[in-house]
């Protein structure tokens, strides 16, 4: 099992506009699909900061889940064009990690 921490850099003024998007169509979209959110985050000295984590039992599992996602019509006709409006994209930061033997999180 590990941890996908996601962290993005938002064009100016556009925080707001992606949580809204990110809370009502793409996390319930990848629940839905498979996927383990484990939470979204926002930048409190950072007004351009926003994190999230998701889960993934296995490298295989974490491949089936980002083919259900992204190469879906939804996710090609209907999120991804709007991303690059949101997000910049050269400042992208996914990082894996894996919980400590004392973590709370498991």
């Amino acid at each position: 099992m590990f941890f996908e921490l996601r962290m993005y850099r938002m064009k100016p003024g556009q925080r707001e506009k992606w949580i809204r998007l990110m809370d009502e169509k793409i996390i319930p979209f990848q629940i839905a699909q498979g996927m383990v959110v484990i939470g979204s985050f926002a930048g409190q000295e950072e007004e351009d900061l926003y994190v999230w984590i998701r889960r993934f039992k296995s490298e295989e599992e974490r491949e089936q889940l980002y083919a259900a996602v992204y190469e879906s019509d939804y996710w090609k006709n209907e999120i991804n064009p709007l991303v690059p409006t949101m997000i910049d994209r050269e400042r992208i930061q996914v990082i894996r990690i894996e919980p400590t033997p004392k973590s709370v999180i498991q």
